[in-house]
């Protein structure tokens, strides 16, 4: 089976990444409360930004549901998604799972959320981005090249 039947061959896919690093920031945030006074309208700031990164999410499957294409990087793509919220940024769902990492937490109060940003982002890139990004420029070449140099990987 070659790559590109297989899709990106990747092993742990974001959601899980996501999933592992709320609950890790919610189990630090009951044992190990960091020292920051929480004014009340961090919980609503938090709660925008878990928000606005499920409103990414949702918007990145519309757009794959348009261009009938499959979300799940275990599948082969025929189509590569550009349109819509793909317009401003390569990775809205995984721009959305950092967006929920930092807001969930702190509804609750708890800026673990922010300090697991970097190691989320980081096991992303390593572990799932670099693998889609590779299966779509073998499977796209110039398109995806052009796409990237006109389209942010983040923001």
């Amino acid at each position: 089976m070659t790559k590109s039947q297989k899709g990106a061959g990747i092993r742990i896919p974001a959601p899980t990444l996501t999933i592992i690093h709320v609950i890790m920031a919610i189990l630090l945030g009951w044992r190990l409360q960091l020292p920051i006074p929480t004014p009340r309208f961090v919980g609503w700031i938090g709660l925008g930004l878990a928000a606005l990164g499920f409103v990414l999410g949702v918007l990145a499957m519309v757009e794959f549901r348009r261009a009938r294409a499959s979300s799940n990087p275990k599948k082969p793509n025929k189509v590569l998604v550009t349109s819509g919220v793909y317009r401003f940024t390569r990775n809205p769902i995984y721009l959305g799972f950092v967006l929920i990492l930092i807001g969930l937490p702190l509804t609750m109060g708890n800026y673990w959320g922010i300090v697991l940003v970097l190691p989320l982002v980081t096991f992303m890139k390593n572990m799932v981005i670099q693998h889609e990004e590779a299966y779509l420029e073998k499977e796209f070449k110039n398109e995806f090249a052009e796409y990237c140099s006109r389209v942010r990987r983040w923001l």
